[in-house]
């Protein structure tokens, strides 16, 4: 796959920035998207994960980092898309000369890029990133930091989930319904407890044996299966994946019973048309880098200084975006999707097109 090639996409206004870091002597294999710096520095999480290859790496990046710019733009922040990830698997290669050969090379972007926790890395490994880089936010609290970004994305997925519930069901609770949890990781588990408290019947599975006997032993009345196969095909009002990406794809939307998809993985929709389909089935989806910008708000409210109450209200008025979302959509007739992304790309034009204006 050629970078240029893969960024040839009339919808697409192309990567800024793909940067290729490599140290053989930790192992070190990353890949840094930028796609946008038209609203301010990129921002985005690092992923450490063993793709199959080096193609399914950079593509996850592009992906990604594409995602971040649109994500960032519709929660009012002023930082552009970035994302990076370091091939390999964490169980195996993480260390903290990895991670320090890592953050040498965010450093070496001087402020193109700022990077944060994701899949396969936590806030003790933003720490020691940090250690090599002024350009880290996800850190933790005894290091002047946040602490763990996925409390405040699970409280923002759970205002998408609430506002697309008043839009299907007239009521912005999510009482009484039977919500499907793809997924019991750093969101999946905070997502469960606002859910439990909304007075939401839960069924979830997870592919680790450990998060199962985490729920079980959290909250005994959560209802868990076997699969997410199995959790698809059940009677279930909502949907919510919040593992990895591609969740809703051929073979998932056609058996989904759900009337309401809101979740917490970034780039849920498998191919282009999806969205389409799930419209067509009656099904609303939530975008998900609109529900999911909780932890996004989090890290970026760290570089300023961080304030939780600040960032929580930021992240609670996700629910205000997602209605304005689905009132758009239905004013124009078009996906939600699409109208979260001509919001996005609306605000990256308008308010990127002042970067003209020349200042010393």
């Amino acid at each position: 796959m050629g970078v240029f090639a893969s960024t040839d996409d009339p919808s697409s206004t192309g990567h800024e920035q793909v940067v290729f870091c490599q140290d053989k002597q930790t192992g070190l294999k990353a890949i840094i998207g930028i796609y946008s710096t038209a609203l301010g520095p990129a921002l985005g999480g690092t992923r450490f994960y063993p793709y199959a290859s080096e193609e399914a790496a950079l593509a996850d990046v592009l992906d990604l980092s594409r995602g971040m710019a649109y994500k960032n733009a519709l929660a009012g922040l002023d930082h552009g898309g970035g994302k990076a990830v370091i091939w390999g698997d964490p169980e195996q290669i993480k260390s903290e000369p990895l991670l320090r050969a890592y953050g040498r090379f965010v450093e070496s972007l001087n402020g193109r890029y700022y990077t944060a926790c994701d899949v396969g890395t936590y806030v003790a490994d933003m720490d020691v990133v940090a250690r090599e880089s002024r350009f880290v936010t996800g850190r933790s609290v005894e290091h002047g930091g946040a602490g763990d970004s996925s409390v405040l994305t699970a409280w923002g997925v759970f205002q998408g989930m609430r506002a697309a519930a008043e839009q299907v069901w007239g009521t912005p609770t999510l009482k009484g319904r039977r919500v499907g949890i793809a997924g019991l990781g750093k969101v999946g588990k905070h997502l469960t407890g606002h859910l439990i408290e909304d007075g939401a019947e839960v069924v979830a599975t997870d592919v680790s044996a450990k998060a199962l006997a985490w729920t079980r032993a959290t909250y005994p009345q959560v209802e868990l299966v076997d699969d997410t196969a199995a959790l698809v095909a059940s009677d279930i009002d909502v949907y919510s994946p919040c593992a990895l990406g591609g969740a809703l794809d051929d073979d998932t939307v056609p058996v989904l019973r759900a009337k309401v998809i809101a979740g917490a993985a970034n780039n849920q929709l498998a191919h282009p048309g999806i969205e389409k389909v799930l419209a067509d089935r009656g099904i609303l989806y939530a975008p998900d880098y609109v529900v999911n910008a909780g932890g996004v708000i989090q890290v970026a409210d760290e570089v300023q200084g961080f304030n939780f109450e600040r960032a929580k209200l930021r992240a609670t008025k996700i629910y205000d975006t997602t209605r304005e979302i689905l009132r758009l959509a239905d004013q124009e007739g078009v996906p939600p999707a699409a109208a979260a992304d001509r919001l996005a790309e609306r605000r990256m034009a308008e308010v990127g097109r002042l970067r003209t204006i020349h200042l010393r």
